[in-house]
């Protein structure tokens, strides 16, 4: 676990001027965000990714301002000392200032302390409207999940020279209008390096090669627990998905087999109490209650328990 991660603190780590590369990974609920802050993380993103990796949507479009609230507050409960980002879901700040400044005072009084949303220029007013509330706020550019129609799947952007320009006048536009980050998203490591070169804000990077200010990866798809093909720009640092199948497969082959659960996974009652109850609890006397039944392949069971030590 870091320090306290605070906005004015993430806003002042540029790799310029000998700031170590930000650190930023997602978070779901209370286990999650306690495993990332353990890691050491900067940033805790509760990421719309939710929507896909965790409910099972096929993009991001499903999920809602109570979905994100509900997340949210469960991260927050793990008590993380990095900075805790929430995402805007689609349709949560696209109709006009008053009701983005008031979807994202719903997430910031569920535990975010900034929240971030997708696009460039045209979005602009809204992120000024949310500093103007004192919701920090961290933009998204390049390839936008919640535009997934609009661009016709998930594909890098900013191939082309005239795109490359639109886009860094989207990263001026954002920083101009106060936003106190900026993640870029699957595009080409060159026009990442440009943008990052060009605003005094961080740039946080996720597929935009390695001169972004910092990174960010999905929790699922760093720690293999996804089977789904991972993206280029993935590095697995675990394959924590396979063990965990293999985990239950263990569980369910014991119960199967009566080896789960053992003596030492069980509660006992005191010798005299347990035969009191088992005599009390047959139809004839006490005399004829069974006797103790051995427990090696697997059987046993209340008459043994009146044998057993505590």
């Amino acid at each position: 676990m870091g320090q306290q991660g605070t906005v004015p603190a993430v806003r002042s780590r540029k790799r310029a001027t000998g700031s170590t590369p930000l650190v930023m990974v997602t978070a779901y609920d209370a286990p999650t965000a306690r495993i990332a802050d353990r890691g050491g993380v900067d940033l805790i993103l509760v990421g719309d990714s939710l929507a896909m990796v965790v409910l099972g949507y096929e993009d991001t479009l499903q999920v809602t301002v109570d979905d994100m609230a509900h997340h949210v507050a469960a991260v927050r409960r793990a008590g993380p000392a990095a900075l805790v980002v929430a995402d805007l879901p689609w349709m949560s700040y696209h109709l006009d200032e008053a009701d983005t400044v008031r979807n994202a005072a719903s997430l910031v009084r569920a535990g975010a302390q900034a929240v971030k949303l997708e696009g460039g220029r045209r979005r602009a007013g809204m992120v000024a409207a949310l500093v103007d509330a004192e919701i920090p706020v961290m933009g998204h550019l390049g390839l936008t999940p919640q535009s997934v129609h609009v661009m016709g799947g998930f594909t890098v952007q900013a191939r082309e020279a005239e795109a490359a320009r639109t886009l860094l006048a989207d990263a001026r536009a954002l920083q101009d209008a106060g936003c106190f980050a900026i993640v870029l998203e699957g595009i080409p490591d060159v026009v990442a390096g440009m943008v990052t070169e060009a605003v005094e804000v961080p740039t946080v990077g996720i597929g935009a090669g390695p001169w972004c200010d910092g990174q960010v990866l999905v929790f699922h798809d760093l720690l293999g627990l996804e089977e789904r093909k991972a993206p280029k720009f993935v590095r697995r640092y675990a394959s924590l998905g396979a063990d965990a199948s293999a985990a239950v497969e263990a569980f369910a082959a014991d119960v199967r087999a009566g080896r789960f659960p053992a003596d030492a996974e069980s509660y006992h009652l005191k010798d005299e109490v347990a035969a009191s109850l088992w005599s009390a609890a047959q139809p004839g006397p006490a005399a004829d209650a069974p006797q103790a039944i051995s427990v090696g392949s697997g059987g046993g069971g209340p008459t043994e328990g009146a044998r057993r030590s505590r």
